[in-house]
């Protein structure tokens, strides 16, 4: 019997110890991480999941009346610091080439430099849960869920390093993008990307956020204009359609070839009454919506010409 008291004694003593050991665990401060956080590559912004997001709520709620030319958005892993350093300096690259409408800033050595330490020009962000829609069924799903970081950053900040580049805001309306694309894929028929057509969900899409990206609008001809104009596969026109007040237009070929492989890409745009033709190959179609949008960009935005 005495012994048995012992043990159970003994027993009481380890537990108390080991409540008082997680009590004061739960109660410390984690240490700070003194090491720079590793800038990683995140995922890639599928143009399927745009359509589906909701506008983010931030956590705290940023200035009001700031420009949409200083926000920008990209898709980390999780809301911890894991890859938010990268996403900070994925959307500090482009809200420069937004805000300037200088396509080359994204890859300017300049501004890689500024990108390693974008947190600092940052007013406020916030996250959307990319699967928000699916339960959560263990802490790894938490851990590595997908979500849309939205960063919004100082505008006077961006202006005066727009500035030091000798550069400036590119102010005022800018024009809706309509593309006239005649699509060659890997499975026929061929197809004009027109927005009724069945066939171009997933490429309107992609579309639509590459746009975004360089903070531009875009618009899809109907079936009944492309009708009015005489646009079809078995007639796609070789020059440019007269562009509407407030679009620029672009018509071109998007063909897969399957020796590369990927996608070639040809393009033309009339701007002030001058023709621009310029190409592109070996990309996946997202890249070569945003190689149409990186021209009417420079032409519009006065930077220069795509050609």
């Amino acid at each position: 019997m005495r012994g048995r008291k012992m043990r159970w004694g003994r027993c009481a003593t380890l537990l108390l110890v080991f409540a008082t050991a997680l009590h004061q665990a739960g109660a410390q401060s984690p240490a700070p991480n003194t090491n720079p956080p590793e800038l990683t590559p995140g995922h890639s912004d599928g143009s399927y999941l745009h359509s589906y997001l909701v506008a983010p709520k931030p956590e705290e709620p940023c200035p009001p009346n700031i420009d949409a030319i200083y926000q920008a958005d990209t898709i980390v892993t999780g809301t911890d610091m894991r890859q938010r350093p990268w996403g900070f300096a994925q959307t500090f690259r482009t809200v420069l080439v937004k805000s300037s409408g200088d396509p080359g800033l994204m890859d300017d050595p300049r501004v890689a430099d500024l990108a390693a330490h974008a947190d600092g020009y940052v007013v406020c962000f916030s996250y959307v849960d990319m699967m928000g829609d699916i339960p959560i069924h263990d802490e790894q799903g938490t851990y590595d869920r997908p979500h849309k970081l939205t960063v919004t950053f100082a505008p006077a900040k961006i202006d005066a390093i727009l500035a030091d580049f000798g550069d400036k805001p590119w102010r005022g309306e800018r024009p809706a993008v309509l593309p006239m694309l005649l699509v060659i894929g890997p499975k026929p028929p061929p197809y004009v990307l027109s927005a009724d057509t069945p066939r171009g969900v997933e490429q309107r899409g992609a579309f639509a956020t590459a746009a975004e990206e360089f903070g531009m609008t875009a618009r899809f001809p109907n079936d009944t204009e492309l009708t009015t104009w005489g646009v079809s596969v078995a007639h796609f026109p070789g020059e440019t359609p007269r562009s509407l007040a407030g679009e620029a237009t672009v018509i071109g070929t998007l063909e897969w070839n399957e020796s590369l492989p990927g996608w070639v890409g040809k393009w033309r745009a009339d701007w002030h009454g001058a023709a621009h033709r310029w190409e592109i190959s070996g990309v996946n179609y997202d890249a070569a919506f945003r190689d149409i949008l990186r021209g009417v960009v420079l032409l519009a935005s006065g930077r220069g010409s795509p050609n």
